[in-house]
């Protein structure tokens, strides 16, 4: 029964050569991950790429790496998701954790419809 206890399912709606892109406000960040290449930008970073383990949850996947010197992890996870600055709504939540700090925001697909390219 899917979403049960007894599911040990991998996350499998997202395909392993899928480009996922990100994004986030304040601060802002975002990037791709490409296999197992992860692209960070903030204001002060621009597409520092990482390599990235990817895993596949029941819920979703999480993606860990090493970006600056500190832990990294992204955990994309599917629902409806605001950029709370545009009309979008994006298919998948994104989760960051960079070192101590967390941070949140959306992602999707490349090629996902979301209207007008962000």
């Amino acid at each position: 029964m899917p979403g049960s206890a007894e599911d040990t399912t991998p996350y499998h709606e997202i395909a392993a050569d899928a480009v996922i892109r990100f994004v986030g406000t304040e601060p802002f960040w975002g990037g791709t991950v490409t296999g197992d290449q992860l692209t960070w930008s903030t204001p002060e970073i621009e597409g520092e790429q990482i390599a990235v383990t990817r895993f596949a949850g029941r819920g979703g996947l999480n993606f860990s790496g090493t970006l600056t010197g500190q832990q990294f992890d992204m955990a994309v996870t599917p629902g409806n998701c605001s950029d709370g600055m545009s009309d979008r709504t994006y298919p998948f939540n994104a989760t960051v954790k960079l070192g101590a700090q967390q941070l949140s925001g959306c992602a999707w697909r490349e090629g996902d419809d979301l209207g007008e390219a962000p």
